[in-house]
């Protein structure tokens, strides 16, 4: 069986990413012998539309399933009209994720569990990592917090004559607010070397103990960083160029058409303003010419009143 996992980098011991349609890479993978494909994912940083055009991409790789963290409602609706399960919630390594799916630990669902445009806004940092500010070791976690707070409030009114005042005071808050934070630690943390005390000598390392590799210097990172971002790149690169030629030649679309759902459409014109081949009018509602019909998504994407999907041709 085919399967795509969301990936943060092309291995299978990478992290899976949790965006299905903003992650890095999709591992294309083979259940019974674990050989696979990395695809770059050239939608990553594309506005509205990312997980239509990543559902597309799976879909054409021939997956018959997806394995990620979250899906939105018009990812989920295109990979369902395109015959492809979808499985959420997974966490851990694309190897680890795989296994448990092999396992039964997860199964396909039956609706999105996030809301549209989720993964807007949370895009990789410069070394790649997708959730920036996370720490590169098997004992981190990921934590969000909740915070912040905004008052209100007066006080001190006074009156006073001959040498008699009187005061008044009120004061109300109230605090609303939402931070993001990093920090719950899981796991066993690392060894360190007890450190001598005041006036001690350093205790020499053992005969057979491992030369100790020095401390990376701030620039050596920063090179380190700039390299993975670069290469990042050049996958994009050539992701949105195979993108470029599929379309010039007509190879790059599955057999799937917009239908409108007249019974919700409002005729207020935005999938003809953004569809790129001009397959749809609007008099009292929207109306889509399947022969000019890519199966691209624009619309279904823009379309405020969600009146607009993805079907079978």
């Amino acid at each position: 069986m085919k399967v795509a996992v969301s990936a943060s980098e092309p291995l299978l011991d990478a992290a899976m990413d949790e965006r299905f349609g903003r992650c890095p890479y999709f591992l294309i993978v083979d259940t019974d012998g674990l050989s696979f494909e990395a695809v770059p994912n050239p939608n990553l940083t594309l506005g509205a539309g990312a997980g239509i055009q990543s559902a597309q991409l799976v879909a054409e790789k021939g997956a018959e399933v997806v394995l990620t963290g979250n899906c939105g409602p018009n990812a989920f609706d295109t990979l369902s009209a395109a015959g492809v399960r979808i499985v959420v919630d997974c966490s851990g390594s694309v190897r680890d994720v795989i296994e448990a799916f092999k396992a039964g630990t997860y199964s396909p669902q039956q609706e999105p569990n996030v809301a549209s445009h989720f993964g807007m806004g949370t895009e990789p940092d410069a070394s790649g990592n997708p959730y920036p500010g996370a720490q590169q070791n098997p004992g981190f976690g990921r934590g969000m917090g909740r915070g912040g707070g905004r008052g209100m409030g007066g006080g001190g009114r006074g009156m006073g004559g001959g040498g008699r005042g009187m005061g008044r005071g009120r004061g109300m808050g109230r605090g609303m607010g939402r931070g993001m934070g990093q920090g719950r630690v899981m796991g066993p943390m690392p060894e360190t070397a007890p450190q001598p005390r005041t006036g001690e000598e350093p205790a020499p390392p053992p005969p057979d103990a491992p030369p100790q590799t020095p401390p990376r210097s701030s620039k050596d990172q920063e090179v380190e960083a700039l390299k993975a971002q670069a290469r990042a790149a050049e996958d994009q690169l050539r992701a949105l160029t195979e993108k470029i030629s599929q379309m010039e030649t007509g190879t790059d679309s599955i057999p799937l058409v917009a239908v409108v759902d007249a019974s919700l459409c409002m005729a207020c014109g935005v999938c003809a303003d953004v569809c790129p081949e001009g397959a749809i009018a609007v008099d009292d509602a929207a109306h889509i010419d399947a022969s000019l019909c890519t199966g691209c998504g624009q619309c279904v994407a823009e379309c405020p009143e969600e009146a607009i999907t993805l079907k079978k041709r």
